[in-house]
């Protein structure tokens, strides 16, 4: 009994302060105005209605079903097992972008960095490693160093075309531009060439995108563990290339002509003159790949998407490119100032990425306290901004169903209503890199083909990215030269 009495007078010290900090919690909640809304299931929260309404091709339902009944300017819900404000409409998104490192700053969900970070920078935090990252990457993806990508993007999108469209009266457009997309981002990004090896990497790649949104269930067989061992493979396999780019670089008497983005990091130098961590530049190259493969196609299918059920914008789509094209001499490379020329193609890539956005938008995490629209945000909150509480909102877009690229011809878009690459000092450093891979792509296909969808109501399913739910069959018409 004696040996008990220890146990006994810990226990109670311990339920007598349990007791006291719920009385001071609800106190506290009392006195604080936190916004409305319901936190759903334990754990579980309000994620499956979350998910359900992306998969059903209505993500924006979510949002707006509780803007109606809760907030238009802020709501209380439970994603991923997190307490979480969701912040909606421009006026929240202009909160957001301008709060970096004053109310809020970045965060991902625990499991999504064990798969997208090595293990050994886990530890570390993502507000550190996304710092670094967004330092870094803006220089290597400026429109002046991309100008020397343009060529390789024109060549290698009339390859791809060449080798697995042309062939063919019938082609699935989705997974074809993720085999393009992919096979672009290794030859710009780490100067891969060779077909088997980019097929490896996409494999290895593939598990990590399947698993990203799984359960987070580290199991072997399941697809968060699968997910977990692809991120894995896909670091070693960097981590042998940088080997073989340094000897290279030993051996190489000059300057080669392309200079690709991994080795550009292996040249970087920090404050005291010492190179960049090898694992600190895998996961910068793998979040480069994480975040312009997948968008980047995604985006891509669906230009090609609304393009076959709107014949009119393609036809002025193609007027633009041909005009283009007419002042090239056979076999010429498209050039920067080419790309410039594309105005009218990038209004119908705008209005595709506000009727299917190439993301749902992004969290944050409470740093401290603070107030929004008369409510508080309490620190260690999770934060969500969505695109889709402005994109098809009538309130910043007139009859919002409609597929219209002229609005963006004009000057009346709303600041701060129009964000497929986010705002702020975190907007996506990959934005112009995604602009001039789509550009250059659709000027090759749409100047050789005409197309038409075999599944005239193919259903889009928006999980990370938006996906046709059948691939998106279309039925090819070459031009005649």
């Amino acid at each position: 009994m004696d040996l008990l009495l220890p146990f006994f007078l810990h226990l109670s010290i311990l339920c007598i302060s349990l007791s006291l900090i719920v009385v001071v919690h609800r106190r506290k909640s009392r006195n604080t105005k936190l916004p409305q809304g319901k936190t759903g299931w334990p754990v579980i929260g309000e994620t499956w209605d979350f998910m359900m309404a992306a998969r059903c091709g209505t993500p924006e339902k979510f949002i707006n079903d509780r803007v109606r009944k809760y907030s238009p300017e802020v709501f209380q819900t439970s994603l991923l097992g997190h307490n979480m404000a969701v912040f909606c409409g421009s006026g929240g998104n202009k909160f957001l972008f301008s709060s970096e490192n004053k109310s809020v700053t970045g965060w991902l969900p625990h499991p999504l960095v064990k798969i997208l970070f090595s293990p050994e920078r886990v530890i570390n935090s993502f507000k550190e490693e996304s710092a670094k990252l967004r330092k870094f990457l803006p220089e290597l993806l400026k429109p002046e160093p991309l100008q020397h990508f343009i060529p390789v993007m024109d060549s290698m999108a009339k390859d791809h075309l060449k080798a697995d469209w042309f062939p063919y009266k019938q082609v699935k457009v989705f997974p074809l531009s993720k085999t393009y997309t992919f096979a672009l981002a290794c030859r710009l990004f780490m100067r891969i060439k060779d077909p088997e090896h980019v097929s490896r990497l996409q494999n290895h790649f593939n598990l990590v995108t399947k698993g990203i949104l799984s359960i987070p269930l580290n199991f072997p067989g399941t697809a968060y563990n699968r997910a977990i061992n692809g991120g894995n493979m896909v670091r070693a396999e960097i981590l042998a290339i940088m080997e073989d780019r340094r000897r290279e670089l030993i051996s190489e008497s000059k300057e080669p002509e392309f200079i690709d983005i991994l080795t550009r990091m292996l040249l970087v130098r920090d404050e005291n003159g010492n190179p960049l961590d090898d694992m600190e530049i895998v996961d910068r190259v793998v979040g480069l790949l994480f975040g312009s493969h997948d968008t980047t196609s995604a985006s891509i299918s669906m230009v090609m998407y609304y393009l076959a059920d709107n014949p009119h914008v393609y036809m002025k789509v193609l007027k633009e490119h041909v005009e283009i094209q007419k002042l090239k001499a056979p076999g010429e490379v498209l050039t920067w100032n080419d790309t410039q020329k594309m105005k009218y193609t990038w209004c119908v890539v705008c209005e595709v990425m506000r009727l299917s956005p190439p993301g749902h938008g992004g969290f944050r995490e409470a740093i401290a306290d603070f107030s929004y629209a008369d409510f508080t945000i309490p620190k260690g909150w999770k934060v969500l901004w969505s695109v889709h509480s402005t994109h098809k909102n009538p309130k910043y877009f007139r009859d919002p169903e409609r597929f219209d690229p002229s609005r963006f011809e004009r000057n009346g878009i709303e600041p701060y209503s129009f964000v497929p690459f986010g705002g702020g000092p975190r907007m996506c450093p990959g934005k112009e890199y995604a602009r001039l891979a789509i550009l250059v792509f659709m000027h090759n296909v749409v100047t050789q083909f005409r197309w038409e969808k075999v599944i005239q109501d193919e259903k889009i399913i928006y999980m990370s990215i938006p996906m046709p739910a059948c691939g998106l069959p279309i039925t090819l018409h070459p031009h005649k030269n």
